[in-house]
Protein backbone atom coordinates (compact mmCIF):
# COMPACT_ATOMS: atom_id res chain seq x y z
CA UNK A 1 0.00 0.00 0.00
CA UNK A 2 1.28 3.45 -1.11
CA UNK A 3 1.71 6.09 1.41
CA UNK A 4 -0.98 8.13 -0.53
CA UNK A 5 -3.24 5.15 -0.16
CA UNK A 6 -3.01 5.25 3.34
CA UNK A 7 -3.81 8.70 3.93
CA UNK A 8 -6.88 8.22 1.65
CA UNK A 9 -8.00 5.03 4.12
CA UNK A 10 -7.06 7.40 7.49
CA UNK A 11 -9.52 9.96 6.12
CA UNK A 12 -11.90 8.10 5.11
CA UNK A 13 -12.42 6.10 8.12
CA UNK A 14 -12.44 9.74 10.57
CA UNK A 15 -15.32 10.97 7.98
CA UNK A 16 -17.00 7.95 8.20
CA UNK A 17 -16.94 7.74 12.11
CA UNK A 18 -17.90 11.41 11.98
CA UNK A 19 -21.07 10.04 10.76
CA UNK A 20 -21.40 6.67 12.62
CA UNK A 21 -20.12 4.23 10.53
CA UNK A 22 -18.17 1.51 12.46
CA UNK A 23 -14.74 0.21 10.21
CA UNK A 24 -12.86 -3.17 10.58
CA UNK A 25 -10.09 -3.53 8.65
CA UNK A 26 -8.86 -6.73 7.66
CA UNK A 27 -6.80 -8.97 5.20
CA UNK A 28 -8.66 -10.59 2.63
CA UNK A 29 -7.83 -14.20 4.25
CA UNK A 30 -9.59 -12.43 7.59
CA UNK A 31 -12.41 -11.03 5.64
CA UNK A 32 -15.27 -14.01 6.33
CA UNK A 33 -14.50 -13.92 10.29
CA UNK A 34 -14.84 -10.26 10.22
CA UNK A 35 -17.80 -9.62 8.33
CA UNK A 36 -19.12 -12.35 10.60
CA UNK A 37 -18.26 -10.43 13.15
CA UNK A 38 -19.93 -7.56 11.75
CA UNK A 39 -23.67 -9.43 10.85
CA UNK A 40 -26.85 -9.42 13.32
CA UNK A 41 -28.58 -12.03 11.85
CA UNK A 42 -30.62 -13.25 10.01
CA UNK A 43 -28.53 -12.11 7.49
CA UNK A 44 -28.68 -11.73 3.40
CA UNK A 45 -25.87 -10.85 0.92
CA UNK A 46 -24.97 -10.36 -2.69
CA UNK A 47 -21.81 -12.17 -3.51
CA UNK A 48 -18.57 -10.44 -3.33
CA UNK A 49 -16.87 -9.99 -6.49
CA UNK A 50 -13.34 -10.72 -5.30
CA UNK A 51 -11.42 -13.75 -6.21
CA UNK A 52 -10.54 -15.63 -2.64
CA UNK A 53 -13.41 -13.48 -0.65
CA UNK A 54 -16.29 -14.93 0.07
CA UNK A 55 -19.39 -14.73 2.91
CA UNK A 56 -19.87 -17.03 5.50
CA UNK A 57 -21.96 -19.30 5.07
CA UNK A 58 -24.32 -18.55 7.88
CA UNK A 59 -25.50 -15.19 4.79
CA UNK A 60 -28.03 -16.01 2.71
CA UNK A 61 -27.38 -15.60 -0.91
CA UNK A 62 -29.87 -15.01 -3.74
CA UNK A 63 -32.85 -13.71 -1.23
CA UNK A 64 -36.60 -14.18 -1.36
CA UNK A 65 -38.60 -11.06 -0.88
CA UNK A 66 -39.61 -13.20 2.81
CA UNK A 67 -35.79 -13.10 3.26
CA UNK A 68 -34.82 -9.62 2.85
CA UNK A 69 -37.93 -8.40 4.85
CA UNK A 70 -36.83 -11.20 7.72
CA UNK A 71 -33.51 -9.94 7.75
CA UNK A 72 -31.41 -7.71 9.97
CA UNK A 73 -28.49 -7.22 8.11
CA UNK A 74 -27.60 -7.29 4.53
CA UNK A 75 -24.16 -7.59 2.82
CA UNK A 76 -22.86 -6.12 -0.21
CA UNK A 77 -19.53 -5.10 -1.82
CA UNK A 78 -18.80 -1.37 -2.15
CA UNK A 79 -17.41 -0.35 -5.44
CA UNK A 80 -15.59 2.78 -4.58
CA UNK A 81 -15.10 5.15 -0.95
CA UNK A 82 -14.92 8.46 -1.55
CA UNK A 83 -12.43 9.77 1.78
CA UNK A 84 -13.12 13.45 1.56
CA UNK A 85 -16.74 12.58 2.45
CA UNK A 86 -16.81 8.87 4.12
CA UNK A 87 -19.02 7.59 1.29
CA UNK A 88 -18.94 4.63 -0.43
CA UNK A 89 -20.46 3.58 -4.17
CA UNK A 90 -22.74 0.83 -4.17
CA UNK A 91 -23.26 -0.41 -7.72
CA UNK A 92 -26.05 -1.73 -8.92
CA UNK A 93 -25.87 -5.20 -9.47
CA UNK A 94 -28.05 -8.22 -10.93
CA UNK A 95 -27.54 -9.91 -7.92
CA UNK A 96 -29.43 -7.65 -6.11
CA UNK A 97 -27.06 -5.41 -4.39
CA UNK A 98 -29.37 -2.19 -3.88
CA UNK A 99 -32.51 -4.48 -1.86
CA UNK A 100 -29.61 -6.44 0.03
CA UNK A 101 -28.07 -2.86 1.26
CA UNK A 102 -31.32 -0.95 1.38
CA UNK A 103 -33.81 -2.79 3.27
CA UNK A 104 -32.42 -4.40 6.40
CA UNK A 105 -31.48 -2.09 9.18
CA UNK A 106 -27.80 -2.82 9.27
CA UNK A 107 -25.68 -3.08 6.19
CA UNK A 108 -22.44 -4.27 6.03
CA UNK A 109 -20.39 -3.46 3.04
CA UNK A 110 -17.17 -5.11 1.79
CA UNK A 111 -14.47 -2.56 0.32
CA UNK A 112 -10.61 -3.40 -0.51
CA UNK A 113 -8.80 -0.67 0.41
CA UNK A 114 -7.38 0.37 -2.68
CA UNK A 115 -10.74 1.31 -4.21
CA UNK A 116 -10.30 4.81 -1.27
CA UNK A 117 -9.86 7.41 -3.64
CA UNK A 118 -8.95 11.01 -1.85
CA UNK A 119 -12.16 13.05 -3.08
CA UNK A 120 -15.15 13.84 -5.60
CA UNK A 121 -12.91 14.40 -8.32
CA UNK A 122 -11.07 10.78 -8.47
CA UNK A 123 -14.76 9.35 -8.16
CA UNK A 124 -15.86 11.01 -10.96
CA UNK A 125 -12.59 10.10 -13.06
CA UNK A 126 -13.77 6.53 -12.04
CA UNK A 127 -17.38 6.81 -12.60
CA UNK A 128 -16.44 8.03 -15.90
CA UNK A 129 -14.52 5.74 -17.25
CA UNK A 130 -16.41 2.79 -15.74
CA UNK A 131 -19.70 3.80 -16.58
CA UNK A 132 -19.58 4.96 -20.22
CA UNK A 133 -17.77 1.07 -20.64
CA UNK A 134 -20.86 -0.35 -18.87
CA UNK A 135 -23.30 1.94 -18.96
CA UNK A 136 -24.34 0.86 -15.07
CA UNK A 137 -25.62 3.12 -12.18
CA UNK A 138 -24.36 3.51 -8.59
CA UNK A 139 -25.41 4.52 -5.03
CA UNK A 140 -23.34 7.15 -3.24
CA UNK A 141 -23.99 6.24 0.47
CA UNK A 142 -22.54 8.33 3.06
CA UNK A 143 -23.61 7.19 6.48
CA UNK A 144 -26.76 5.41 8.24
CA UNK A 145 -30.28 6.70 6.26
CA UNK A 146 -31.85 9.50 7.93
CA UNK A 147 -33.77 12.30 7.45
CA UNK A 148 -35.45 15.32 9.39
CA UNK A 149 -38.21 15.67 6.96
CA UNK A 150 -41.09 15.43 9.68
CA UNK A 151 -38.91 17.28 12.23
CA UNK A 152 -36.30 15.47 14.31
CA UNK A 153 -34.06 13.45 13.09
CA UNK A 154 -34.86 9.47 12.23
CA UNK A 155 -32.41 6.78 10.90
CA UNK A 156 -33.02 4.27 9.13
CA UNK A 157 -36.50 6.31 6.95
CA UNK A 158 -34.87 4.90 3.33
CA UNK A 159 -32.17 2.57 4.22
CA UNK A 160 -30.44 0.78 7.07
CA UNK A 161 -30.29 2.47 10.59
CA UNK A 162 -26.68 1.35 10.51
CA UNK A 163 -23.82 0.65 8.43
CA UNK A 164 -20.44 -1.23 9.10
CA UNK A 165 -17.52 -1.38 6.55
CA UNK A 166 -15.32 -4.28 6.37
CA UNK A 167 -12.04 -2.81 4.33
CA UNK A 168 -9.90 -5.61 2.88
CA UNK A 169 -6.30 -3.90 3.56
Amino acid sequence: MSHAAGDAYDRFASRAADYGVELTRTSPDGAAAAIEAAVEGPAVGAPLPWDGVSLPESITTDPSPADLDGATTGVTAAALAVAEYGSIVLRATPDGTEPVSLFPDRHVAVLREDDVVPDMEAAFAWFGETFRQTRDSAVIATGPSATADMGELVKGAHGPKEVHVVVLS
